[in-house]
C-alpha cells in the first residue's frame, strides 16, 4: 500500500477519535444533567409524599378532636333530656341533637377516610425512599465515572492531537491536502475501503482497471463520484 495512503489511514482513525473526544465534552455533562434531575425528581417527589402525609395526619387529629368534642357534647345534651319539662324545650334539643349526630357522622366519615389516605402515603413513601436511595446510589456512582471521564479528556486529546502532528509531518503536502480537502468538503470518512467492487461511501461501482490499480495500492485513487480516497482491505471482496 502506497505509503501516504497508509498513513492515511492512520490519520483518519486519530481524527475519528479526537471528534469523538471533543463530542463527549459536550455530551457527558448533558448525560450528568440529566442524572442530577432524576436525583432532585425523586427528592422533589418524596418531599411532596411527605408533606402531604404530615397534612394528613395533622388534619386527622384535628378531626379526631373535634369529634370527641362533638361525642361530649352529645353526652351532654342526651342527659339534659332527663330534664325538659316543656314540649318547646324538648323540640329544640331534639333539632339540636340531631345536628351534632349529623356532625359526628361526617367527622366518622372523614376521620375513616383520613386512615386511608394516611395508610397509602405511607405505603407511597417507604417504596419511594428505597426507589430514592437506589437512584441517588446508582447515579453518584455514573456521575463520578463521567466526572473521570471529562477530568482525562483534555489529557487524551492533548496525547491525539500530538500524535496527529507526527503523523502529519511525515505524509506528503499534496496528500495531506487532499486528505483535508476531501474531510471539509464531505465530512466523516476521507478514506474508505472498496465494497464489493464499488466505492464504500457512495456505493458507485468500480470498473476492473481501477479496481486493479486500487488493490496494488502504488498510487492514490479517488472514486470518480464523490471524490474520496479508496483503499483495498481484506473484506473488500464480500
Amino acid at each position: 500500500m502506497n505509503g501516504d495512503l497508509e498513513l492515511l489511514l492512520k490519520l483518519q482513525s486519530v481524527d475519528y477519535d479526537l471528534g469523538e473526544l471533543e463530542r463527549s465534552k459536550e455530551y457527558i455533562p448533558d448525560m450528568m444533567d440529566n442524572l442530577k434531575k432524576e436525583i432532585a425528581d425523586t427528592r422533589n417527589k418524596l418531599g411532596t409524599i411527605k408533606q402531604e402525609l404530615e397534612t394528613s395526619r395533622l388534619e386527622s387529629k384535628e378531626v379526631d378532636l373535634s369529634l370527641q368534642q362533638k361525642q361530649g357534647k352529645l353526652k351532654g345534651l342526651l342527659e339534659r333530656m332527663m330534664a325538659i319539662k316543656t314540649n318547646k324545650e324538648y323540640d329544640a334539643l331534639v333539632s339540636e341533637i340531631d345536628k351534632i349526630k349529623e356532625d359526628i357522622s361526617l367527622l366518622e366519615t372523614r376521620s375513616l377516610e383520613l386512615i386511608e389516605i394516611i395508610e397509602g402515603y405511607e405505603k407511597d413513601l417507604e417504596g419511594l425512599e428505597e426507589k430514592s436511595s437506589t437512584i441517588e446510589e446508582t447515579n453518584q456512582t455514573q456521575m463520578d465515572s463521567l466526572q473521570q471521564q471529562i477530568d482525562s479528556v483534555g489529557s487524551k486529546i492533548e496525547s491525539k492531537e500530538h500524535e496527529r502532528e507526527q503523523l502529519v509531518r511525515d505524509i506528503s503536502k499534496r496528500a495531506i491536502s487532499a486528505y483535508e480537502r476531501i474531510r471539509r468538503g464531505k465530512g466523516g470518512a476521507a478514506v474508505v475501503a472498496v465494497k464489493k467492487r464499488a466505492c464504500g461511501a457512495c456505493f458507485k461501482a468500480l470498473p476492473p482497471q481501477r479496481i486493479q490499480e486500487i488493490k496494488l495500492g502504488e498510487t492514490i485513487i479517488t472514486c470518480d463520484s464523490c471524490g474520496r480516497m479508496l483503499v483495498w482491505t481484506e473484506d473488500s471482496d464480500n
